[in-house]
């Protein structure tokens, strides 16, 4: 594969080279990359992309292997077999497609591009050189051509032709000059928006930059509506015990429910079933959109212990639905119960012992439980976000992630930097308005850190 059209030249860029590009070329080049709509549609491609980009602008880092880009982004288990699963090749083939296309359409303005040569997983830089054709401008004392006609002859206060053409040069190159000088004003405003996503937005900034400083991968745990409805109906909820070893489908066969019954259980737990304010509330995290410390959407039923010893995790939905949170549930305060109804543990004056949400004609009212501490090996971030409904779960992902809020947050707090903490939030939204969050109630623990 190529990324150099015919009518230009392009030459690799040795790690230490003079014309080596800064860290902030090449880290603003692969962001614009990934932000290329052919790629953005596919999540796993631009996050094999921002991972091995990730890499790429380490100095001496190695290559990434197969192997670890399987683990890490396409979350295969650690012995995962390469000759039966080719996913990592497979991808890779249409990310370098892909790339190909960004650099011949949207890009084909940029000087500095990259590729991934094939038989490895390791983006080069490279410097692309527009090939430029000899002018033949006229000189002003070039002698005048021999054997002019007499209407020629009769035109001599007319603006010489070699004039003109220059003039029309000058002109081009001055207009090129001006549309040069846009694209690169251009380039540097996406850059600062690249380097400084969260600008204007101190408090959000203050969050989640704290959040992301390990520059892990951040994994949002979207919840599976099936155990829910399984619980609804067997009225027994499944420990995070039964979760992992999946014997909550089998003990379906073995219960005492009807054949029709249990083939409707076994139908939803073939189907991966996630809320629309489940989803909503994974998009609002999402938009966040941060460089070096990339997103990866799962599913909390291919979710795997281990993942929380190198990555961030973003929990979304209470125990019924996401198991994962058990894990945390002895460090919480306020627990989304199995009945649907956000506990206080341990009320302090003025709070009470329980909220419940509520439905009427005129709107709805829910609560949200918003934890952020630290993952059980404590070598990266957690964060649980649950409602009363689906609906108060979203309003708890837009509190994280609107200025105001957080900003009023912190002066709460009396503090810059946050702390690892539990809010709860009263989420009301009068019907065909937007959802209003309400802080009821924090706890904060500053010994976590």
């Amino acid at each position: 594969m190529s990324l150099v059209s015919n009518n230009s030249a392009a030459e690799a860029l040795p790690e230490g080279s003079a014309d080596q590009p800064s860290l902030d070329e090449r880290r603003a080049l692969i962001q614009r990359v990934a932000g290329y709509d052919q790629i953005t549609r596919s999540g796993r491609l631009r996050s094999f992309l921002l991972y091995v980009g990730k890499l790429a602008l380490k100095d001496g880092s190695p290559e990434a292997s197969e192997e670890e880009i399987g683990i890490r982004v396409f979350g295969r288990a650690a012995s995962y077999d390469r000759g039966q699963d080719n996913i990592v090749r497979v991808n890779a083939t249409e990310l370098r497609k892909r790339i190909e296309s960004y650099f011949s359409t949207v890009g084909a303005h940029e000087s500095l591009l990259f590729e991934m040569p094939r038989g490895g997983y390791k983006l080069i830089f490279l410097r692309r050189f527009p090939e430029v054709k000899d002018l033949q401008v006229p000189l002003l004392n070039d002698p005048q051509p021999t054997g002019l006609a007499p209407l020629e002859a009769e035109s001599a206060f007319r603006t010489p032709r070699h004039i003109l053409i220059a003039l029309w040069t000058m002109a081009s190159l001055l207009l090129a000059l001006a549309i040069t000088c846009a694209v690169l004003f251009q380039q540097n405003r996406t850059t600062q928006k690249t380097l400084h996503p969260w600008e204007g937005k101190p408090a959000v900034a203050a969050f989640w930059a704290d959040f992301l400083n390990s520059h892990r991968t951040t994994d949002i745990v979207l919840p599976d509506a099936s155990i829910g409805i399984s619980k609804e109906i067997t009225q027994h909820p499944v420990t995070l015990n039964e979760f992992l070893d999946r014997s909550y489908i089998t003990q379906i066969q073995s219960s005492d429910l009807s054949p029709d019954r249990k083939a409707d259980l076994n139908s939803i737990f073939n189907h991966h079933l996630v809320m629309y304010g489940d989803l909503r509330a994974a998009q609002f995290i999402l938009a966040l959109d941060p460089l070096f410390s990339p997103f990866h959407l799962t599913f909390s039923r291919f979710y795997e212990a281990d993942s929380f010893n190198r990555d961030n995790t973003v929990l979304i939905g209470g125990n019924t639905d996401n198991p994962w949170v058990y894990l945390f549930e002895e460090q919480m305060n306020f627990d989304l119960n199995q009945s649907g109804a956000i506990v206080n543990h341990h009320p302090r004056s003025g709070e009470q012992t329980a909220y419940e949400g509520s439905n009427t004609q005129g709107g709805e009212t829910g609560y949200s439980v918003v934890a952020y501490l630290p993952n059980p090996s404590r070598v990266g971030n957690t964060i649980i976000i649950a409602g009363t409904g689906s609906e108060a779960t979203t309003g708890g992902a837009e509190f994280l992630t609107t200025e105001d809020q957080m900003e009023k947050f912190r002066n709460i707090l009396h503090t810059d930097r946050f702390p690892y903490f539990e809010v709860l939030l009263k989420t009301s939204q009068i019907r065909g308005t937007a959802f209003n969050a309400e802080i009821v109630a924090y706890r904060t623990y500053p010994g976590l850190h």
